[in-house]
C-alpha cells in the first residue's frame, strides 16, 4: 500500500491499509489512520494527525511550519477529523506557541485544489472551500460554511455555521451564522436559504431566521436593542441560538 519511492519516517504511525502514493514524504511525527490515501508528492510532515477515511491528493502540503515571524521552532500541531476530502496543492499550516498550537479541521471537509489555511484555525465539519479559498491566522470557521472561489478571511474573525461566502470575497470582520456575504467590496446580502434547506431546516425555521437577520442589518436598530428582541424570540425560536451566540461573542465586530 505504500509505493516504494514514498519517503515515510521511521516514527510515523500509519494504519496497516493506508495508501501511499510515488514520492510522497511522511515525517516521523505523522500519525495517519485507517482507509487515508496519501497521493504522489504529497508531503505530511509536523506532529500531524490524520483521522481515518481522509484523502489527501497530489503535491499537497500538510502540517508544514507556521508563516509567522514569531514562530520559533516551538512544538505545535495539526489535527484533521475524519472523512475529509483535500485536494491538489492545498497547504494547511500546523499552529504556533501563542496561538493556542494546534489547528484543527473537524470531519467531511471538501478543500478544493489551491486552498491554504493558515496556522492556529478552527475549522468544523461538512464545509466546502472552493477552489483558492484562504484564511490568515487565527480564523475560526463553523460547521456547514461554504467559502467559494478566492473568498478568504482576515486573521482572527470568525465565520458562523452556515453561512455563505460569495466569490472573491475577503472578509475583514466576523460573519454570523446562516449569513450569505457576496460583491466586492463584500457585504451582507440576506440568508443562506438554500443551504439551510438542504440541510433540513424548514420553512418556519428559515422564515424566523430571515426576520432576525432583518432586525440585525435592516432595521436600523443599534446592536444591543436588536439583541434583547432576538432573546426575547429564543424561546420559541431555538434556531436563533447559533446567530444570538456569534453577535455576541464577535472579537473583530460585525460585517454589516
Amino acid at each position: 500500500m505504500i509505493h516504494a519511492s514514498a519517503v515515510v519516517a521511521e516514527g510515523a504511525k500509519i494504519a496497516g491499509d493506508v495508501e501511499i502514493g510515488p514520492f510522497a514524504v511522511v515525517g516521523e511525527n505523522v500519525e495517519i489512520k485507517e482507509g487515508c490515501r496519501v497521493g504522489p508528492h504529497a508531503v505530511v510532515t509536523g506532529r500531524t494527525r490524520i483521522g481515518p477515511r481522509t484523502r489527501i491528493f497530489q503535491f499537497a502540503s500538510i502540517g508544514e511550519e507556521p508563516q509567522d515571524k514569531k514562530y520559533d521552532g516551538e512544538d505545535s500541531a495539526l489535527e484533521i477529523g475524519a472523512d475529509n476530502t483535500i485536494r491538489e496543492y492545498v497547504t494547511i499550516n500546523r499552529g504556533t506557541g501563542d496561538g493556542g498550537g494546534t489547528t484543527r479541521l473537524g470531519d467531511d471537509n471538501w478543500i478544493m485544489a489551491y486552498s491554504h489555511i493558515a496556522h492556529d484555525c478552527q475549522i468544523g465539519s461538512h464545509c466546502v472551500f472552493a477552489n483558492g479559498a484562504t484564511l490568515a491566522g487565527h480564523v475560526t470557521v463553523g460547521d456547514y460554511v461554504t467559502l467559494a472561489g478566492f473568498s478568504g478571511a482576515h486573521q482572527f474573525c470568525s465565520i458562523g455555521s452556515h453561512a455563505f461566502l460569495g466569490m472573491y470575497g475577503g472578509v475583514g470582520q466576523d460573519v454570523p451564522a446562516y449569513v450569505m456575504i457576496s460583491g466586492r467590496p463584500p457585504r451582507p446580502r440576506g440568508v443562506n436559504s438554500e443551504g439551510l434547506k438542504r440541510r433540513g431546516f424548514d420553512a418556519k425555521q428559515i422564515r424566523n431566521i430571515r426576520e432576525a437577520y432583518r432586525l440585525v442589518y435592516r432595521k436600523g436598530l443599534g446592536l444591543e436593542q436588536a439583541l434583547s428582541e432576538l432573546h426575547a424570540r429564543l424561546e420559541s425560536q431555538p434556531e436563533l441560538a447559533l446567530f444570538i451566540r456569534d453577535i455576541q461573542n464577535s472579537g473583530r465586530g460585525l460585517l454589516r
